[in-house]
């Protein structure tokens, strides 16, 4: 498991090198977005308004508005519209009520097209005032409320008798007259008085009537999520899930990338590193359908490699491999020869060992002043299988690999069969591309690469 950290710069390298993979990603998840959208009918909500009048409490609102939403109200709501196969329990989960500042009650409905969402907020609502008005009114006694007309009507009746014993006294020529009718008018004022208090008391006189604020408004557009929201949000959810397989990947992801790593491994000291140009290492990968595939999603080369440097020119490059034929030369005689390893499928390898043997080709000959390079034979060998010639007049085995592409238990795996075949690893080659447009020398490269096949071809116990 690797423990770098993810930082801005790993996301910015995977959307440079992995926008083509990405994008896909994005246009399968719009297209999951929506398939979704067809499976989900669109859906349109509106609301209407209830108003109660006088003072309430936030737990008597709490209480009207689940008596809105109650079966008894929806099943008599579904009754008048008359919908076919619609019922009051087909309706109950599309409606829905909340207690609002200023003594509302806010009935909101769900349906598939914006008529019907719109009559049933309003059937709902109607139903709701009416339904609770019929329970304030069954709650009244009706005895209580006869005996309370009653004594209006007695109390009227006996105004009216004031008013003619008022008019019938002497009209103001005796003190007695006088107080007569003041009495009287004081009676008149009482029973007044005696009977608004009544009234007042009266729960039937205090009861409110709830009001419907309008019908409710005709939904203009479809209730979220809409098609364009499952669209984007597919989109998005795919276009995220790729970049954390990527970051998982990569976290998960035992391959060595450094030199000390891959030295470890191999148990052996790095004697250089080699260029090799990316056009050329790309060219060898082939022309097949999955390779044309894999080139065209982006995924042909690993974004978790540094990236590429740019080439100086072809004689920078063949510097580089001079070296490590120098260095070879100190380490083998030149009588003897050294077998070159390169694990099967690693074409940018493949290729800096078919560089070597010609550079090895091309250098001083034995009988020369300058003592001249070993020889060098290539053979690929299996990763899953790694299987190394016997010992021949072989010196010893150099192995030539790129970064980031096997495991340390992979690389073990070929030192031992380089173990068992009697070799000891002298050296460690690495290889990488670089950035540049040197035709010479991918010509060159070309050239050596069948080259260094043809060796390892001739190769006994060569598993390729």
């Amino acid at each position: 498991m690797s423990d770098d950290t993810i930082r801005l710069v790993t996301i910015g390298r995977i959307f440079r090198r992995r926008w083509r993979l990405l994008a896909i990603f994005a246009v399968v998840g719009a297209l999951a977005g929506y398939g979704a959208s067809l499976l989900m009918p669109p859906r349109y909500t509106t609301s209407a308004s209830v108003l109660l009048p006088g003072a309430w409490e936030d737990r008597q609102l709490l209480t009207q508005a689940e008596i809105a939403t109650s079966s008894v109200v929806v099943d008599r709501a579904a009754a008048t519209l008359g919908w076919k196969g619609v019922r009051g329990s087909d309706l109950q989960h599309q409606v829905s009520a909340t207690a609002a500042d200023g003594n509302i009650i806010k009935i909101s409905s769900t349906a598939d097209t914006p008529e019907r969402a719109q009559r049933l907020a309003d059937q709902v609502a109607q139903q709701f005032v009416a339904f609770a008005a019929r329970v304030s009114g069954d709650n009244t006694d009706p005895q209580a409320a006869e005996e309370l007309d009653a004594l209006r009507q007695t109390v009227v009746e006996t105004g009216h008798r004031i008013t003619q014993l008022a008019d019938a006294a002497d009209p103001g020529q005796t003190v007695e007259g006088v107080q007569a009718r003041t009495e009287l008018e004081k009676l008149r004022t009482t029973l007044q008085e005696a009977i608004n208090k009544l009234n007042q008391s009266d729960p039937a006189a205090n009861k409110t009537t709830m009001v419907v604020m309008g019908s409710a408004a005709r939904p203009a557009g479809e209730a979220p999520p809409t098609r364009m929201q499952l669209i984007a949000a597919g989109a998005l959810l795919f276009f995220l899930l790729a970049v954390i397989g990527h970051l998982t990947a990569a976290r998960m992801s035992r391959r060595l990338r450094t030199e000390p790593e891959i030295a470890a491994a191999l148990g052996s000291v790095l004697l250089g590193t080699v260029d090799v140009p990316e056009r050329a290492a790309r060219r060898a990968k082939g022309r097949g359908p999955r390779t044309w595939f894999r080139r065209l999603l982006g995924v042909d080369v690993r974004w978790d490699t540094p990236a590429p440097r740019t080439s100086v020119d072809e004689a920078g490059r063949r510097i580089r491999y001079r070296r490590v034929c120098a260095r070879l030369r100190d380490l083998a005689p030149a009588s003897h020869r050294l077998l070159v390893v390169v694990p099967d499928r690693d074409e940018i390898a493949r290729l800096a060992a078919g560089q070597l043997v010609a550079e090895a080709g091309s250098g001083p000959s034995p009988a020369s002043s300058s003592r001249g390079y070993p020889g060098l034979r290539v053979v690929a060998v299996s990763v899953s299988q790694p299987m190394v010639p016997d010992r021949d007049n072989d010196f010893g085995v150099l192995v030539v690999l790129s970064a980031g592409n096997w495991t340390a238990a992979e690389l073990a795996g070929i030192a031992d069969a380089c173990a068992d075949a009697g070799h000891e690893v002298v050296g460690i080659v690495l290889a990488g591309t670089v950035r540049g447009r040197a035709a010479r020398s991918e010509g060159h490269l070309r050239d050596a690469a069948p080259q260094a096949l043809a060796v390892g071809d001739d190769a006994t116990g060569v598993s390729v």
